[in-house]
């Protein structure tokens, strides 16, 4: 990309991330990943089960590899939905870096073991192998961004790890499903001029 290019790129990127938050301390995480245009490529719901297509069984695959990859990462309760993936990463302090000093990503500035850092690492993984399967080299698969909730308790795993188990019961009312009254009714919202 032209440098012209990147720093334009640079200045409309707005990160929603906790602004001051260390996204490399260890704790509970709750992600969300959506495909590029919310279009389902990951399999379908069928009787209230998620049936993965072979795109969804490489994110599933690629979920799953991340503690391989990441010594400080632990997955939890996830599941992959025609078009995301809700998963809990738990970053576990297991190299002595409680007095670590506070580490801040910036955009194109990664921060080794940092959440966006295993995320991005996922998404590109996932990208790459969907892209072989499907001969279309440099084709985004997600958006450009996710959504990310700190867990702050073990209540609130436990509701989250629910929530996640039980998405596929309730996709005919997700707000993520292109079929449902919920995904017409938010995207009408969407494109409604201001009064």
């Amino acid at each position: 990309m032209p440098a012209v290019m990147q720093r334009a790129n640079e200045r409309n990127r707005h990160s929603v991330r906790l602004p001051d938050y260390d996204y490399s301390q260890p704790g509970a995480y709750f992600v969300t990943i959506c495909t590029k245009d919310r279009r389902n490529l990951f399999g379908g719901v069928v009787n209230e089960e998620m049936c993965l297509s072979r795109f969804g069984g490489v994110v599933k695959a690629c979920w799953e590899d991340l503690p391989r990859h990441f010594a400080e990462v632990d997955v939890n309760e996830f599941v992959v939905m025609p078009n995301y993936i809700h998963g809990i990463v738990v970053l576990v302090d297991g190299m002595g870096t409680a007095c670590r000093a506070h580490t801040t990503e910036r955009y194109a500035r990664p921060v080794t073991g940092s959440l966006p850092t295993i995320i991005r690492s996922f998404k590109s993984a996932a990208t790459k192998r969907i892209n072989e399967i499907r001969r279309t080299p440099g084709q985004p698969v997600w958006q450009r961004n996710y959504y990310e909730h700190v867990v702050r308790t073990e209540e609130e795993m436990n509701r989250i790890r629910e929530y996640i188990a039980g998405n596929p019961a309730t996709w005919h009312d997700d707000v993520e499903n292109p079929a449902s009254e919920a995904f017409a009714k938010r995207r009408m919202t969407k494109t409604e001029a201001p009064k």
